[in-house]
């Protein structure tokens, strides 16, 4: 049995019997025109061209044969690899740079698609959001949701399938022989059944569980089953024992890559009903809620708005001032990364433009050298189709490998996303995968179409006559506008990329030279392991935090000792509304700003100077004491003395009223970025259970890593040591993204303008080639060779010019892109927008002088002698 689908089986008879179908034709005509009264030789002559091209005709029988295209596209396939081997080193430029291009591109959008494109890792993510409660009122940041206004939404509301909470902690786990720092995830019921997560082993939390005084369970990650149990199947029913808890293992969660399941070791349960969850101002619960199907964020947002108001009517007091904010959960963890990940997509396709304008350039070169060839294959009778589809397969198999190569350039790159800026939200996630590789090939058929169209038309459309014509020796000289409009068209857009990384540079440069108003050398950075359960005696807590720190004053090495809520210049503002409670110069004067909570010895440890006034007392006689900076007494105190006025957070119950004891210089708290603000220090020890702890050192920082573990450990046996890193890597850390962003623009303009030149000596070369005669003539005809050599240098020269006037003007339009992102430098900065064209204008030179010297060496006598 024969099957027509399968064209290969049938090939051979196929062609057999249209060999000999013509021959038949040919021989019955030939037998006509003798009986006619023709010669033989004169019949069979007319004959054939009264039958046409036989290669002609054929092509129009197997386009009408079911199945030819696969014939056809193998034998293109075939004969595009033979073309391709005969100019190796056309075929390695076009497969090199398709692989940069292609290969950048990919690994790029392998990010984009990790980080901002795909849902976060859980069955219909998108469904997922966070919800925030705001206190319009007292206008203060974003708090926390109260474990019994969670359980009122969850009721009330009409839109959401369920809505949890959770909060962390860093605990101490010590069943081991040393206590192990372990991340506790302490979370409201539901909290699997939100995230649409089942344990891998064991089994959820149970109602008698979640309430008050229920038994003690816990639900354990993948990481610490495998890391503390050797992924033993039998750790159901195990204990872990925290501090003066112990909690029975009932589950194993399955691998993570996500928030707000990854890095934490262990999940218990924070019981709605307990009688500290009672009081609506008690606010700890990092809200999570799972839309309904078919419900919008909008229905969702104004569901929630109505429930709020309810609340509102039955609690005025804090609810009435409540305002609900509902917004997707992958928006919230991917944050202000979204921006810099679609710059750099933008970037690294306008360098897949550049590498695609350059080939297209190689490509119109090539298709001129080969005129010959495709009018010898129009005189045998090739239709102007099937010569387009062959030049586009030998394009397609060229983009082909350098997307197969440019697979391992997107495979390398998750690495040096990691290595850039590990900091990355959704970093881990990063990988090849089916998608990538489909993109990759759908990019390979996108530059096919891109960079093989316009070649292919061109060399198609040429006649016979015409490509005869231009192949003899009558040519002396010919113009090629598409080529050096190809060139113009890289240079621009080189310049483009060029100068957003000039800006982001000059940035850093401007970051560099920025004092921070204190000094990060030599302090070193550590947690303890602590509960927020020790907040319910907060004298006890302040002492014990107080006793740890001079302890570490005390060591061997170190010059004194601190905490602090937050580290200083990485971004975290608490910017609050406070009250002079003994009167202000202005009582119209909205006072505003920025909260930080450190210990007296803060100042001291990082060196910012005391302006006026004193320092805060390590124990306080009575009540709070405060510090304000510079840019605080400036704005608020202006020409009245700040020292022994006592302020008041408005609508803040934990925060008492204080006496500002001293006025202390202005430091960059937000960042090296962020212009100093009105800034409150509040001399509070213990603002947190696990506040930050800086030490400032005599020597190297981390010299006293382990005797500040040894000490801790003497002092707090049951309490663990971690993330200890000195403050210069914190805030190196804090630039992160902007150093990826500097880093990876930097390297695509480089690119982009190596390109550029690479397309520029190429068409000048060529220029150079189809113009020898002329050349040949005007030498002869008594031109300097200096006269030619200036000729061809300043055709590349003005080129690039032009090039260089459209990318300026790209570049102003496409700044406002790096606005937010830059400091110190305006997006149209006028030195380096200009640095950047005298750059490129010299490279361009460079690269247009090899060319242009080599047609002033031409040997006269040698070209028309050729000729």
């Amino acid at each position: 049995m024969r099957f027509p689908w399968f064209p290969f089986r049938r090939k051979r008879d196929f062609e057999r019997n249209m060999s000999e179908e013509l021959r038949f034709h040919i021989e019955h005509q030939t037998a006509a025109n003798i009986r006619a009264g023709m010669a033989p030789e004169e019949a069979r002559r007319q004959a054939r061209l009264q039958l046409g091209a036989h290669e002609g005709v054929k092509a129009e029988c197997r386009a009408e044969r079911r199945g030819f295209w696969l014939d056809a596209t193998w034998a293109n396939f075939r004969y595009a690899l033979r073309m391709l081997r005969k100019n190796p080193g056309f075929s390695i430029v076009v497969v090199l740079t398709l692989a940069l291009g292609i290969g950048a591109n990919s690994a790029v959008f392998s990010a984009l698609d990790a980080v901002l494109l795909r849902p976060l890792p859980y069955p219909n993510g998108d469904a997922l959001t966070r919800i925030h409660q705001l206190d319009a009122k007292a206008r203060t940041p974003e708090t926390f949701v109260a474990p019994v206004r969670l359980e009122d939404w969850n009721r009330m509301n009409s839109t959401f399938q369920s809505i949890t909470g959770f909060y962390l902690e860093d605990a101490s786990e010590i069943s081991g022989q040393l206590p192990e720092k372990m991340t506790q995830a302490l979370v409201a019921p539901r909290f699997l059944e939100t995230l649409g997560v089942s344990p891998a082993l064991g089994r959820d939390f149970t109602l008698e569980e979640e309430r008050w005084g229920g038994p003690s369970a816990a639900l354990i990650s993948d990481g610490l089953w495998q890391r503390r149990f050797g992924r033993d199947p039998g750790v159901t029913g195990k204990k872990l024992r925290v501090g003066n808890w112990s909690y029975t293992i009932v589950g194993v969660l399955p691998p993570a890559s996500a928030p707000p399941l990854r890095a934490i070791d262990f999940w218990t349960v924070s019981a709605p009903d307990a009688p500290v969850a009672q009081s609506r101002e008690s606010t700890w619960f990092y809200t999570i809620g799972r839309l309904k199907r078919g419900v919008t964020l909008a229905e969702a947002r104004a569901n929630l708005a109505t429930v709020q108001a309810q609340l509102g009517r039955q609690f005025p007091k804090p609810d009435a001032d409540l305002i609900v904010t509902v917004e997707p959960l992958k928006d919230t963890i991917v944050g202000e990364a979204r921006q810099s990940f679609w710059i750099l997509f933008g970037s690294v396709s306008l360098l897949l433009l550049i590498a695609c304008t350059n080939i297209i350039a190689l490509l119109l070169a090539r298709a001129t050298q080969r005129r010959h060839e495709i009018s010898v294959r129009y005189s045998l009778g090739a239709s102007t189709g099937a010569i387009v589809k062959q030049l586009l397969m030998e394009v397609f198999v060229l983009a082909a490998a350098g997307a197969l190569l440019g697979l391992l350039v997107a495979g390398a790159a998750s690495g040096v996303f990691r290595a850039l800026a590990g900091g990355l939200p959704r970093v881990d996630e990063i990988h090849l995968d089916g998608r990538i590789v489909l993109y990759s090939l759908a990019c390979a058929v996108a530059v096919t179409f891109l960079c093989g169209l316009l070649p292919a038309w061109r060399t198609a459309k040429s006649s016979i006559a015409g490509s005869l014509a231009k192949n003899s020796g009558t040519q002396v000289s010919s113009r090629h506008p598409i080529q050096w409009t190809l060139v113009g068209v890289q240079v621009a857009l080189a310049v483009t990329l060029l100068a957003g990384a000039g800006l982001l540079l000059r940035s850093f440069q401007a970051l560099g030279s920025v004092s921070p108003g204190f000094e990060p050398a030599n302090v070193l950075t550590f947690h303890v392991s602590a509960s927020w359960a020790e907040t319910a005696d907060m004298k006890a807590l302040t002492q014990h935090i107080d006793g740890i720190i001079q302890s570490l004053a005390n060591l061997p090495g170190a010059e004194s000792a601190a905490t602090a809520a937050t580290l200083p210049g990485v971004s975290d503002k608490y910017e609050t509304q406070l009250d002079f409670t003994d009167g202000s110069s202005d009582p119209n004067l909205k006072v505003m700003a920025d909260s930080r909570f450190v210990s007296p010895g803060y100042f001291a440890t990082l060196r910012i100077p005391l302006l006026a006034g004193a320092q805060c007392l390590e124990q306080p006689g009575h009540g709070t004491e405060l510090m304000v900076n510079r840019s605080f007494a400036s704005t608020y105190l202006a020409g009245a003395s700040a020292v022994g006025r006592h302020l008041h957070a408005t609508g803040q119950t934990f925060m008492p009223a204080g006496e500002i004891r001293g006025i202390v210089g202005d430091a960059r708290e937000e960042g090296l970025s962020h212009e100093p603000e009105p800034t409150v220090y509040w001399c509070v020890s213990a603002p947190v259970p696990d506040p930050n702890y800086l030490v400032r050192t005599h020597t190297d920082p981390m010299a006293l890593a382990q005797a500040v573990r040894q000490r801790i450990h003497e002092v707090e046996p049951g309490r663990s040591v971690f993330e200890i890193s000195t403050l210069a890597d914190h805030l190196d850390d804090a630039f992160s993204e902007g150093r990826l962003r500097m880093i990876l623009l930097g390297f695509f303009a480089v690119t982009a303008i190596s390109l550029a030149c690479i397309g520029l000596y190429g068409t000048l070369s060529y220029s150079v080639n189809v113009r020898q005669r002329e050349v040949g003539l005007r030498l002869a005809l008594g031109a300097m060779r200096g006269q030619i050599a200036k000729h061809f240098l300043l055709q590349g020269v003005i080129v690039c010019l032009e090039g260089c006037a459209a990318g300026w003007g790209l570049a102003v339009a496409s700044s406002r892109f790096l606005s937010g992102m830059l400091y110190g430098v305006a997006p149209t900065d006028l030195p380096t927008l200009a640095g950047v064209v005298v750059v490129v204008l010299a490279v361009a030179a460079a690269a247009s002088l090899i060319p242009a010297i080599r047609a002033a060496r031409l040997d006269p006598m040698r070209v028309l002698r050729n000729e």
